[in-house]
């Protein structure tokens, strides 16, 4: 979480600072007189934050892993677009309402000879397209709040979802058309200007990658559904894929984008099986929405797959000699990738995985502490339903070594969220623990 907060508090602080370093109107002056600047302050924000996570949506591999895995790098998108909604929102309110703060007296009325800003004699004249460009903006304002405060609305369904977050980088376009020709002539020859200009290349550039659907497709094979595996509670569906195409490989842990080719376009799953060369992958998936409740029924042998991937940090890799697992529910599936690897290649850490999970299943539990036992992983269940919910001081307890492991956990956000906040409290250093934290919305 580190790596996504530097870079969220980077881009909200240091956009400002370069504005306000570039900015040369009299710090006093009235509202009225200082609008134009505020307006190119929201403006510059809003475009800096769009930019930013519109280059994040490529899911690219040389990004992902400087935040901290795809997860984290989708968890500070999600944060961006809120913060582009408050900017955006911000800037419409401060170039349509001032009229109506000056008639309650909040500011004072503009000054009619006020000094407009002077076009240095290198940049040529825009003031032909500033009509249009403010037309643009206007209608991009409406469009543009529309689309983000719908994105982490669940009840939009998943595929509208996707094709409205490609209409985002069409409006991106026009608002790079709107800025170019009403961001304050001054300053380009600034800092603010060269970086704000640099953000915006990016942003646009990314926004014609994502509206063509070039996204992920060097990363994409084609399969077949090979199997399927009904599990007792019938909410959980194993899917075994047979790739046709090259696949890298993937590390326990990661995950992959898959898409059933129909038509509501890729979701990412764990990988719950460990890599063998020979095109063979496993999903376990649990039925948490409309879609994913419906697939038991719509999947057949044979059925025409998409994989894009692998992405992820969250491979078990650490400093300490010792680990501690956690999951809950479906959040087992990246441990039982691992434990199938180390089942092939033991790499003498101690760990004890914790999972909590109602003990229905009598069966699949066996197989757990089969595939535990001959990994030398020292497999704890607890069943929610008898002993209550798995605290901090019940982990700390059953392994008293807690202070000199790495925790991984994966599992419901607040059951994960609890235990990060107990264990640090307590002393764990926070970059010994790794949670995932992977939401499209």
């Amino acid at each position: 979480m580190t790596r996504i907060r530097i870079a969220f508090w980077a881009l909200l602080v240091g956009l400002p600072a370069l504005w306000l370093a570039a900015e040369t109107s009299p710090r006093a002056q009235p509202y009225a007189q200082g609008q134009f600047a505020y307006a190119n302050l929201t403006g510059i924000l809003a475009m800096g934050v769009m930019a930013v996570a519109l280059v994040l949506a490529l899911r690219s591999t040389a990004v992902e892993p400087r935040l901290g895995g795809l997860d984290k790098s989708y968890r500070l998108h999600k944060w961006l677009g809120v913060l582009a909604l408050v900017a955006i929102i911000a800037h419409w309110l401060v170039i349509s309402y001032p009229a109506w703060f000056v008639s309650i007296g909040v500011i004072a009325p503009r000054v009619a000879n006020s000094p407009r800003p002077i076009t240095p004699e290198w940049l040529p004249s825009l003031s032909g397209v500033r009509g249009p460009a403010r037309t643009i903006g206007d209608w991009c304002f409406w469009i543009g709040v529309a689309l983000i405060a719908l994105a982490p609305v669940k009840r939009v369904p998943y595929r509208w979802f996707l094709r409205t977050h490609r209409w985002l980088a069409i409006i991106f376009l026009l608002l790079v058309f709107h800025s170019v020709v009403l961001l304050r002539a001054s300053y380009w020859s600034h800092a603010v200007g060269w970086v704000i200009a640099t953000l915006m290349a990016g942003g646009a550039a990314a926004a014609l990658y994502i509206f063509v659907r070039r996204v992920g497709r060097t990363r994409q094979a084609v399969g077949e559904v090979e199997g399927l595996t009904h599990y007792r509670d019938g909410s959980i569906l194993g899917v075994e894929v047979c790739l046709k195409d090259r696949w890298p490989g993937h590390t326990p842990g990661q995950f992959a984008f898959v898409d059933f080719e129909d038509g509501e376009g890729p979701h990412p799953f764990t990988i719950s099986s460990s890599w063998k060369d020979n095109g063979a992958l496993t999903f376990l998936i649990k039925g948490l929405g409309d879609y994913t409740r419906a697939l038991p029924s719509a999947l057949t042998r044979g059925m025409l797959v998409t994989v894009e991937g692998p992405y992820g940090g969250f491979t078990f890799a650490g400093s300490h000699t010792r680990q501690i697992w956690i999951s809950g529910g479906i959040g087992i599936a990246p441990f039982i990738s691992r434990l199938q690897d180390l089942e092939k290649q033991p790499y003498g850490k101690t760990v004890d995985f914790f999972h909590a999970t109602v003990a229905g299943d009598v069966e699949e539990l066996q197989r757990l502490r089969g595939l535990a036992e001959r990994a030398h992983v020292t497999l704890h269940l607890w069943d929610p339903t008898v002993n209550g919910r798995l605290t901090g001081p019940i982990l700390r307890a059953a392994v008293p070594e807690w202070r000199e492991s790495d925790v991984w956990f994966c599992g419901p956000v607040e059951f994960g969220n609890d235990m990060r906040l107990d264990l640090f409290r307590a002393g764990l250093p926070a970059s010994a623990f790794h949670q995932e934290l992977f939401h499209l919305r």
